[in-house]
């Protein structure tokens, strides 16, 4: 049986990239309230924007001050639900905003126990013992296809439809995340990340890359200027929980 944990630290940054001209991902996080969250935000002008850094923004209120009273996974699809609620008025208020949508990734932990919940490409992984092991599945059209067996990894590489998600947050009045849990070990690592990252850098390249005694905070760099180097063709944003014992 594990240990238990006695306490997570964080880190994220993220970053424009190269051929961007704005960045329309969003992270936020609460270690305190045990919740972890990234957005990557689809839309004309700054809509994108918009809709990822309201859904980071809602789902951390929902979380914020509970000091771990929230009823899990429940509360935390509900959270995600309000999310998706004030992303999809906003822009049926304002035509401006009109089809804005973001992905999301989020990881909610109490005690040693870790839900991560997930609508479209943005993903998180899990390197424990030196091996990294992808958590959540991509609502991406290439994906689907792979999993089907309609399409090869090789060819979902290629495919000029590789960026179309099938599910995001905010295009639709209701959407039904992914949800997945299981209880964290000490040294665990997890990574929350854009696909401005999975895009551009090999999982085995990842797993190299955490598996190491540096800081948070340089792991998450060394990661985005990897991704930059390899191209940095979107933005680029990199969240690590670790789990201490």
């Amino acid at each position: 049986m594990a240990t238990a944990v006695a306490r997570f630290t964080a880190a994220a940054l993220t970053d424009r990239g190269r051929k961007r001209p704005s960045n329309e991902d969003a992270f936020g996080y609460s270690v305190e309230d045990g919740v972890y969250v990234v957005c990557d935000g689809m839309g004309g002008a700054a809509a994108g924007e918009v809709a990822s850094s309201t859904a980071v923004d809602e789902v951390l209120r929902v979380f914020s001050g509970r000091n771990g009273s929230a009823v899990l996974p429940h509360d935390a699809e509900e959270a995600i639900c309000i999310a998706n609620e004030a992303i999809y008025s906003r822009a049926r208020r304002n035509y401006k905003l009109s089809g804005m949508g973001t992905t999301l990734v989020a990881a909610v932990i109490r005690s040693r126990h870790v839900w991560v919940l997930n609508i479209g490409d943005s993903r998180c992984y899990r390197l424990r013992a030196g091996h990294l092991e992808q958590l959540t599945l991509d609502h991406s059209l290439v994906e689907e296809q792979v999993r089907m067996g309609r399409m090869t990894r090789a060819e979902a590489l290629r495919s000029p439809l590789r960026n179309m998600i099938t599910r995001a947050l905010g295009t639709q009045s209701h959407v039904t995340p992914d949800c997945f849990d299981f209880d964290a070990e000490p040294g665990d690592l997890l990574l929350l990340c854009s696909d401005g990252l999975t895009r551009e850098l090999p999982d085995a390249l990842i797993e190299s890359m955490l598996a190491g005694d540096q800081p948070l905070e340089d792991r998450c760099s060394s990661l985005i200027e990897a991704a930059k180097k390899a191209g940095g063709h979107d933005n680029i944003t990199c969240l690590l929980v670790q789990a201490n014992a």
